[in-house]
């Protein structure tokens, strides 16, 4: 699911229904009980013992409806992620076609030069082995310019 906030948002949907039918099996349970009409002991037993399951039934809807939302708000930060890795994926790819720019326009110009501050950092743009499109490894992409 890495990067794929779609998938984690249908499983955190998922979740969330499988939350309301156990809610609504719970209160089906109950109501069923209540509709017999039956009295006496074991009557009231039953009642009990129903109240208890539907009780457990209500919590685990409740862990559901919490993960659920846990997976939402997984969901928000990956794409959060996703969004800086392809800015980040932009701004190092500019930096290189600029570096290309400068380098074409020097070699042009002058046969060469001296290897000043800039041409040593195009040097380093200019070598850059970038990662592959929207991988995590963009997030420690350490290049001349890139401001994090």
């Amino acid at each position: 699911m890495y990067g794929d906030s779609e998938t984690v948002r249908r499983h955190a949907d998922a979740m969330g229904e499988r939350a309301d039918e156990l809610r609504a099996l719970a209160d089906r349970l109950v109501s069923q009980v209540d509709a017999l009409g039956w009295t006496g002991r074991a009557a009231e037993s039953l009642r009990l013992r129903v109240a208890d399951r539907a009780s457990g039934l209500r919590d685990a809807a409740g862990r559901h409806e919490r993960s659920a939302d846990s997976l939402r708000t997984h969901a928000q930060e990956v794409e959060r992620v996703s969004d800086r890795i392809a800015e980040l994926e932009r701004r190092a790819e500019a930096l290189v076609a600029d570096a290309r720019t400068r380098r074409a326009r020097v070699g042009a110009t002058h046969g060469g030069g001296s290897a000043g501050a800039d041409e040593r950092a195009d040097e380093v743009l200019l070598a850059f082995d970038a990662p592959p499109s929207g991988h995590r490894d963009w997030l420690d992409v350490d290049l001349p310019g890139l401001t994090r």
